[in-house]
C-alpha cells in the first residue's frame, strides 16, 4: 500500500498549471516570431505578435501572484537549499538522476511536507523562479515599452542586448520545462507526480 503525503495547496497547484500553459504559448508564439517565415511559420506573425504581448502581460501577473503567495504562506523556504551538506546531496541527486534511477534504485531524499525539494531542486527551481524568469519578465516589459530601454550600450542598439537576453532568458526556461516534464514521469508510476500537480497528494 502506497504511503501518502500532501505537498501542494490549491493556489500553489492553480498557479503552476497557469504558469505551464503561459509559458508554453509563449514558447511558441515567440518561436514563430523569432524564426519568422512566411512560407513556414507555427502561427502568423502579426497574430503571434499579439498572443505574445498578452501571454507575456498575463505571466507578469502570474509571476507577482507567485512572490506575493510564497512570502504569505512561507512557501519560498522550499526554495532554500537546507544546510548542512548542500552540495554533497546534490552530487547525490545528480548520480541518482544520472544513474540510479535507472537501476531501480531508491529515491535519496525523497520529498517531506518540511521539504517538498532535495537540495538540486531547490537550487535549479530557486534559479529559474528568482533569476530566470524575472529576466524574461523584464526584458519583455522593455520590448513592449521601447522607449525604456537606452539608445546605446556597448556601442550597440540598446534593444540588441535586451534581445539577447530575453532569448537566452527564454531558451533556459525551456530547457527546465522539458527536464521539468521528464522528471515528472519518474514518479512511483509514470502519472503519479502529475496526478501530484492536480491533487496535491504525493504518493510513495
Amino acid at each position: 500500500m502506497s504511503h501518502r503525503i500532501y505537498l501542494l495547496p490549491p493556489w500553489l497547484r492553480i498557479w503552476h498549471w497557469t504558469n505551464a500553459t503561459l509559458m508554453i504559448v509563449l514558447a511558441v508564439t515567440g518561436a514563430s516570431l523569432h524564426f519568422a517565415d512566411p512560407g513556414l511559420h507555427l502561427v502568423p506573425f502579426s497574430l503571434a505578435a499579439k498572443i505574445h504581448d498578452i501571454a507575456g502581460v498575463a505571466l507578469l501577473v502570474a509571476y507577482g501572484f507567485f512572490v506575493l503567495a510564497n512570502i504569505v504562506t512561507g512557501n519560498w523556504w522550499q526554495y532554500v537549499p537546507k544546510p548542512p551538506g548542500v552540495l554533497a546531496r546534490c552530487w547525490k541527486q545528480i548520480v541518482f538522476y544520472g544513474w540510479g534511477i535507472f537501476w531501480g534504485a531508491p529515491h535519496p531524499y525523497p520529498p517531506t511536507e518540511e521539504a517538498n525539494f532535495n537540495a538540486l531542486q531547490a537550487i535549479v527551481y530557486w534559479v529559474i523562479m528568482y533569476v530566470v524568469v524575472p529576466v524574461v519578465i523584464l526584458t519583455g516589459v522593455v520590448f513592449l515599452f521601447p522607449d525604456l530601454a537606452p539608445a546605446k550600450i556597448f556601442g550597440l542598439d540598446g534593444l540588441l542586448p535586451v534581445a539577447m537576453l530575453h532569448y537566452l532568458a527564454g531558451a533556459a526556461v525551456i530547457l527546465f520545462m522539458l527536464a521539468h516534464i521528464y522528471l515528472g514521469t519518474t514518479g512511483v508510476r509514470p502519472t503519479s507526480l502529475f496526478k501530484m500537480m492536480i491533487t496535491g497528494w504525493h504518493e510513495e
